[in-house]
């Protein structure tokens, strides 16, 4: 029973490591600002379907709420607070694009190293961040709801 359960585990990791390496592809490819953001959601999704594989379901649920969430309400922001272009835009490239290949090696190694790390119990982190912070965490949450509809009020046409 333990051997299916991990060759379930380790086909299903590579299925999303393969859909998530494609979308951070597109995401840095793709011409149209709203089709990465939305190859983001993707890759941040798959993220948090990894954690489901590992069983850490908190972080699986926190990587959902916060960081999907947030990158729908940054992109809420920049489309309608800037009044940006929602086509294709051939000039979305900085210059400086070489330079993100040595960091993100960089970021690998850095990874690679802390993967080796002392395991910490997600249980105690969360009692340590939630319970202290519970009612600023939903006053937060308030505040960037009230954001959001001030952005629309903002920049619909009248």
């Amino acid at each position: 029973m333990l051997a299916e359960t991990l060759v379930a585990q380790n086909i299903s990791f590579g299925i999303i490591a393969t859909v998530m390496v494609v979308g951070a592809i597109r995401v840095v490819t793709s011409k149209n600002v709203v089709h990465a953001a939305l190859w983001l959601v993707c890759v941040l999704a798959g993220a948090a379907a990894q954690y489901l594989l590992v069983y850490a379901e908190f972080v699986a649920i926190t990587q959902i709420l916060v960081y999907v969430g947030a990158v729908m309400v940054l992109f809420l922001f920049g489309v309608m607070l800037t009044r940006a272009r929602i086509g294709n835009e051939n000039d979305l490239n900085n210059k400086n694009w070489a330079l993100g290949i040595p960091v993100a090696l960089t970021m690998f190694a850095a990874m690679a190293i802390a993967s080796t790390a002392v395991r910490i119990d997600t249980q105690a982190v969360s009692d340590a961040i939630f319970k202290p912070y519970l009612l600023p965490f939903w006053a937060l949450s308030f505040v960037l709801l009230v954001a959001v509809i001030g952005a629309i009020v903002l920049a619909r046409k009248d």
